[in-house]
């Protein structure tokens, strides 16, 4: 580890400056650092919640010392006359100092972009191998979260089998549709994904706020002509537009779109995002798209409504640009899992001929995430190349 080197009071104690070996100055400040004590009269030791409010910290709060003593550093604070004590590496993953004056990438360093040349290094993993190995498991989960969709292989062939995929990791997310739905032909559907007609790349459910964060597709038949699936990374596409129409990336960040569905009675889903939404740090936290279900644009000022076009048009353009897809066919046993607010998935027309039946249902990556997390604390990264 990367030990400091020294630390001194500043700013009468408001704040520490700690130099470690690499000559790297971190500030924090004494507010912040009391709200961050790890002892146990501040956290909860069964959960880690604070125990305490912001407001129960006095408005006067200082450094009195600040001293190193091997791997932690022991703070003294008044005028609560109370000692705490803050491992270095913690202090050094945390550090906030300097961050704003960096301008970060506006795809977070945590994900990688990708386009049609992603085919081959796809992710795949069998169902029987991540049940029984949380390594295993936890290397599928690591890839959903760093290119934001998986294969998978190996499940049971009946009703019902995507749950267990969603049971690996989190939570089915119950919604209008049920807690699955049918993705095969009706008549009268209620939705043109129930149709054998061709689809657009598209983020699912815009229309609700919040919207699912991960989407399953589980195939059970797939003896029809066609009905490819594809994927396409909306956080690339955004890239793209960066890059080659910034104006026009900018209008789709700065305003929102409207979504709206009215499907079964007693169902009309309205909610207003951005297509391309951004964090306050101005990288890119979700993609919205999707035509079927987007209704009148009346949130763009007129002098802004034709540029917002060409933007719109820009970017269901790279949507369809055959070079940022990647395009599969499902066997029976066989899903994959997308994270709904990064990469858009669409459909090839199939043919009556041959039966095309899969079940799709909705969770939420917080529970992958959490997953991910514990199976990281205890075995280390999962990320590989």
């Amino acid at each position: 580890m990367n030990s400091f080197v020294s630390v001194e009071l500043i700013d009468d104690g408001k704040a520490i400056s700690i130099l470690d070996g690499q000559d790297r100055q971190m500030r924090f400040h004494a507010v912040w650092l009391r709200d961050n004590a790890p002892d146990t009269e501040t956290r909860s030791a069964v959960n880690g919640q604070k125990l305490m409010t912001v407001s129960q910290i006095p408005d006067d709060i200082h450094v009195s010392t600040a001293v190193l003593k091997e791997e932690f550093l022991e703070i003294s604070f008044l005028p609560e006359d109370k000692i705490v004590q803050y491992s270095q590496k913690w202090l050094s993953n945390n550090c906030y100092d300097g961050k704003l004056l960096e301008q970060p990438p506006i795809v977070c360093a945590d994900f990688q972009t990708w386009d049609k040349l992603f085919s081959p290094k796809l992710p795949i993993a069998d169902y029987g191998t991540v049940k029984q190995s949380p390594q295993h498991l936890g290397a599928w989960l690591a890839k959903i979260r760093r290119f934001g969709v998986a294969k998978m292989t190996g499940g049971d062939i009946q009703s019902g089998a995507l749950f267990d995929i969603a049971a690996l990791f989190g939570y089915v997310r119950e919604t209008n549709y049920g807690k699955w739905f049918e993705v095969r032909s009706e008549i009268n559907p209620t939705n043109l994904a129930y149709t054998g007609l061709g689809l657009q790349a598209h983020t699912d459910n815009p229309y609700r706020d919040p919207v699912p964060t991960l989407q399953i597709l589980y195939c059970l038949e797939n003896s029809a002509e066609g009905g490819e699936n594809t994927v396409v990374d909306g956080f690339r596409v955004a890239e793209r537009m960066q890059q080659e129409a910034p104006e026009e990336f900018q209008v789709l960040c700065d305003y929102s779109a409207r979504f709206e569905f009215k499907g079964d009675d007693g169902v009309h889903l309205t909610a207003k995002r951005p297509m391309i939404e951004l964090s306050p740090e101005g990288q890119i936290v979700a993609i919205r798209f999707n035509n079927r279900s987007c209704g009148p644009l009346v949130d763009v000022p007129y002098n802004q409504m034709a540029l917002y076009y060409e933007a719109y048009r820009h970017f269901s353009d790279l949507v369809d640009d055959p070079s940022m897809s990647v395009s599969f066919k499902l066997s029976p046993g066989e899903c994959f899992i997308v994270d709904n607010c990064r990469v858009l998935h669409a459909r090839n027309a199939f043919s009556g001929a041959g039966t095309r039946w899969l079940q799709g249902c909705y969770a939420d990556i917080d529970g992958l995430l959490s997953t991910l997390s514990v199976i990281e604390n205890k075995y280390g990264s999962m990320e590989r190349d």
